[in-house]
């Protein structure tokens, strides 16, 4: 079977590019799609983006999108060539970094300007890019329905909220389900709906936005994807910014249709919310679950935004269930964790229940570190007159300082823990995690995670930083 680079090697010289130094696969996203980058040894020719898809209709939609809207002079990369299969494409090469990264050498003045300019294209596509569209390719769904609003929802209850163990009756929450998707569903479908419309997507090109991902576009309403740039939870726009750019896209589009912002307005914080739940859906996935970093590292952000939403902007449709679940959702203190000193190496210490809560995220997105499992070590749990105390308290330690189990266990933890973190400071890296856990993360965990922060601090002597948290006892046991 061929690999992917011979394919894309077959697929250049079946279209006459000149001989190539290297492709290298670049850095996996949020979908299965594989981008390499193709850098010719002709330093006349440019280099070119190859990408590998499995699902073919989306790349029908891929290809069939993208040729309307650069007929329409829209800012999107050309398709070069594409093979038989419809799985392999080349396409234009916009650069390393999206909009979101490219902001932050920007001042407050600039970036409106930028969000101004991608206001104005986003219009664009709403009113233009329907024009002619053909929507019959689209992928998975042609237009903004019932069925794709409760796909996202119950992608937020299955991949954000069950994983987080949020308490929620099954029921009453999917008959809020119900209510909250019929409202969403008052608001006109006429535009095209880009689907991801956030700056991740956004490519700045001497300084025009150019524009990825939009092959899962459907026709929908005309708030979805100005909440999705506005309200991109790593972008972290403040409320004053948001409010300017929310009021220029209605003078601008007051210019070229005939909206009652009035209306516009009726739903346009229920969407705000929906685009919360559809992302933290995304990111409870590729984040909690497949641990990726960057989506580990915007859950904080989104949980700040559904807080700001909760107290700023209560919704006036009758949703209680789902507002039990928005109010303990912004309660949730998993990703409460330090920033280290910039000439420090951050240790996290933590210790946890595996049977209540599992192994903690890690949200510096390193995957891990040290898993240390205490529960082949004497339980205090198991005697009546220590069960009711923790680690923190004397019976539990001076039961747990004369077990010998206990001694020999943490000094092995220690000298693997002290190597590494030798090694990491050598190196130069910027935080590693050390887990204890137990059955109910009370007693042995609590014991072994605050002898290793003396242990370490005692150690090191000021070279390294120590978080230290007892995540059960956090959660009141």
């Amino acid at each position: 079977m061929s690999s992917h680079i011979e394919n894309i090697a077959e697929l250049l010289q079946n279209n006459d590019y000149p001989k190539v130094e290297q492709i290298k696969e670049l850095p996996s996203s949020g979908s299965d799609r594989i981008y390499f980058r193709v850098i010719f040894l002709d330093e006349v020719q440019n280099s070119i983006l190859a990408s590998f898809n499995p699902e073919i209709s989306e790349n029908i939609a891929h290809y069939s999108f993208t040729t309307h809207f650069r007929s329409k002079g829209l800012n999107v990369p050309e398709i070069y060539a594409k093979d038989s299969s419809y799985r392999y494409f080349l396409i234009q090469d916009l650069g390393n970094k999206p909009m979101l990264e490219e902001l932050e050498n920007l001042d407050e003045d600039e970036k409106l300007s930028i969000y101004k300019k991608v206001i104005d294209h986003l219009l664009k596509f709403q009113t233009e890019g329907i024009n002619g569209l053909d929507l019959d390719v689209a992928y998975p769904v042609m237009e903004f329905g019932l069925d794709n609003i409760m796909w996202d929802l119950n992608y937020f209850k299955y991949y954000f909220v069950k994983p987080h163990n949020i308490a929620f009756n099954e029921l009453q929450l999917e008959n809020d389900f119900v209510t909250f998707a019929n409202f969403l569903l008052e608001a006109k479908s006429e535009v095209f709906l880009y689907r991801d419309f956030q700056a991740r997507n956004i490519m700045l090109v001497d300084n025009e936005p150019w524009f990825i991902d939009f092959q899962g576009g459907r026709k929908g309403p005309l708030q979805y994807d100005l909440v999705s740039l506005l309200y991109q939870a790593k972008a972290n726009l403040g409320s004053i910014v948001r409010d300017e750019l929310l009021e220029y896209y209605l003078n601008s589009l007051s210019k070229i249709s005939k909206v009652d912002s009035k209306n516009f307005m009726k739903y346009y914080i229920t969407f705000v919310y929906f685009r919360t739940m559809q992302v933290m859906g995304a990111y409870g996935f590729r984040g909690k679950v497949e641990r990726k970093g960057h989506f580990l590292q915007s859950i904080p952000f989104v949980i700040k935004n559904l807080e700001e939403l909760i107290k700023n902007h209560p919704l006036k449709i009758q949703i209680p269930e789902l507002t039990k679940v928005f109010k303990q959702i912004s309660n949730i203190k998993d990703y409460n964790q330090a920033v280290p000193e910039t000439d420090k190496l951050l240790i996290s210490i933590n210790s946890f229940s595996y049977k209540k809560a599992g192994i903690p995220i890690d949200i510096n997105g390193n995957g891990g570190g040290f898993i240390f499992d205490c529960r082949s070590l004497p339980n205090p749990g198991r005697y009546k007159e220590l069960k009711d105390f923790t680690g923190l308290q004397t019976p539990v330690i001076e039961f747990l300082n004369k077990k010998k189990e206990m001694d020999n266990f943490l000094t092995n933890c220690f000298n693997l823990s002290k190597d590494s973190i030798t090694n990491y400071l050598e190196r130069g890296f910027g935080n590693l995690q050390i887990n204890f856990g137990c059955t109910g993360g009370k007693h042995r965990s609590v014991y072994s995670a605050e002898w290793m922060s003396k242990k370490l601090n005692d150690y090191f002597k000021g070279k390294i930083n120590i978080e230290l948290r007892h995540l059960q006892i956090e959660k009141g046991i």
